[in-house]
C-alpha cells in the first residue's frame, strides 16, 4: 500500500530526493542526513550509500533524532533529517518547535508520506501535516509536485539559514514540471498555464492532478490557468491575488485536509486584502481516511483528476458557458 501516485506509464524519477542530497553533499561536505530507522523508505539510503561516514542511524526515536539534528546544526553542521511525516509533526512537534525553530536553526526536516500518498490508513497518513506546521515561526513549509521540484529545492533548502520541512514524494516520483518554464524558487508561485476562465491554484502532487485536469477540460472549450505553489510558508500572497482578482472561477487542490492548508491560506489572502472572490476547495475531508489502494482512495476522496475535472464541470454549471472574447480586466477590490 506504500505505491508510487503515477500514472500507468508516466514518466518518472527515482528517489530524487536522496540523489539530488548525495550530490549536494559531493560540493557541501557540511551536509549530513539523519534517518529514524527509515532510510529505504525515505530515499535516504541513497545518500547513506553515498556518504555512509556522514549518516547517522537514530532508530525509532524521532525526537531523538530532531534533537541531535539540532546539536549538529549549532556546530556549523546541516543535517537533512528524514522520516515519516506523521512521524515528524505528530510525534515531535515540541522538539522541532523548541529545539529547531525557537533558535531558528538550519535543520532540514524531510516527511514522508504526506497526506494520501499511503494507502495504510491513518497511522501513517499525514493529512494534517502543513496545518500543525504552519504556525510554528521560523519554519519553511515545501510541498513538492514532482521530482524536478524536489531535486532544485534539496539546494536551496540547505541555502536557507532557518529550518525548512519538505513533505517528501519518496520512490518512483512522477517528471512533470520538465514541460514547463519552470525553475524551483523558494517562497515563490509559478504561473504553469494561462487561461481566462478558470484558475486552478494547486501545491504538492495536486499540480500534476491540476495540469492533468486542464488538458482534459480544454475538450470541453474551459480555458484553464495553473499558479503552483510549492511554497506554503512564506506564502507568495503577490501572485496568489494577482491570480485570484479576477472573475475567473478559483478552485484550489492540495494533498491535505480541507481544515488548515492551501485552501485557507488562499482564502485568508483574500479576505484580508479585501477581495471578495468565492474559493472551491479540492481537498481531503476533515475525516480519518480508509485504508486501501491509492487510486481507489484517490477517486473515493477526490484527489483523482477524473474528480478534479467533475468538481470545475459542476462548478462551471451554474455560469455562462465560456466563449472565445477576451480574459475579462481583473476587477479592483472593494473599498473598506
Amino acid at each position: 500500500m506504500i505505491a508510487s501516485f503515477a500514472d500507468p506509464g508516466q514518466r518518472t524519477t527515482s528517489a530524487p530526493f536522496g540523489h539530488a542530497l548525495a550530490r549536494l553533499a559531493e560540493q557541501r561536505p557540511e551536509v549530513v542526513g539523519l534517518s529514524a530507522d527509515l532510510a529505504k523508505y525515505t530515499d535516504m539510503h541513497v545518500f547513506r550509500e553515498a556518504h555512509p561516514e556522514r549518516f547517522f542511524q537514530m532508530g525509532m526515536a524521532e525526537q531523538t533524532m530532531l534533537g541531535a539534528a539540532a546539536g549538529m546544526a549549532e556546530v556549523g553542521l546541516v543535517p537533512f533529517a528524514s522520516t515519516y511525516s506523521v512521524f515528524a509533526t505528530r510525534r515531535a512537534y515540541d522538539f522541532l518547535c523548541l529545539d529547531i525553530a525557537e533558535p531558528n536553526l538550519n535543520v532540514n526536516v524531510v516527511g514522508a508520506l504526506p497526506g494520501l500518498t499511503t494507502g495504510y490508513g491513518p497511522s501513517h497518513q499525514a493529512t494534517e501535516d502543513l496545518a500543525i506546521l504552519r504556525g510554528c515561526p521560523n519554519l519553511t513549509i515545501v510541498d513538492p509536485c514532482d521530482s524536478v521540484d524536489i531535486e532544485q529545492a534539496v539546494p536551496q533548502l540547505a541555502d536557507h539559514p532557518g529550518p525548512t520541512y519538505l513533505r517528501l514524494l519518496r520512490g518512483k516520483v512522477p517528471t512533470v514540471l520538465d514541460e514547463y518554464d519552470y525553475r524551483f524558487q523558494l517562497g515563490k508561485a509559478a504561473e504553469l498555464r494561462t487561461g481566462r476562465d478558470v484558475v486552478l491554484i494547486s501545491t504538492g502532487l495536486m499540480t500534476m492532478r491540476a495540469l492533468q485536469a486542464a488538458q482534459r477540460l480544454e475538450a470541453d472549450h474551459v480555458d484553464v490557468a495553473v499558479l503552483h505553489v510549492p511554497t506554503i510558508k512564506p506564502f507568495d500572497r503577490e501572485a496568489v491575488l494577482a491570480a485570484a482578482s479576477t472573475d475567473r472561477l478559483v478552485v484550489t487542490l492540495e494533498n491535505h485536509t480541507v481544515v488548515g492548508g492551501l485552501a485557507e491560506s488562499v482564502a485568508s489572502t483574500l479576505a484580508f486584502a479585501g477581495v471578495g472572490t468565492k474559493v472551491v476547495p479540492i481537498a481531503l475531508p476533515d475525516e480519518f481516511l480508509a485504508a486501501g489502494a491509492l487510486p481507489t482512495l484517490h477517486d473515493r476522496y477526490g484527489l483523482s483528476t477524473d474528480a478534479v475535472v467533475q468538481r470545475v464541470r459542476a462548478e462551471l454549471g451554474g455560469r455562462p458557458a465560456p466563449t472565445a472574447a477576451p480574459a475579462a480586466q481583473p476587477t479592483a477590490p472593494p473599498t473598506a
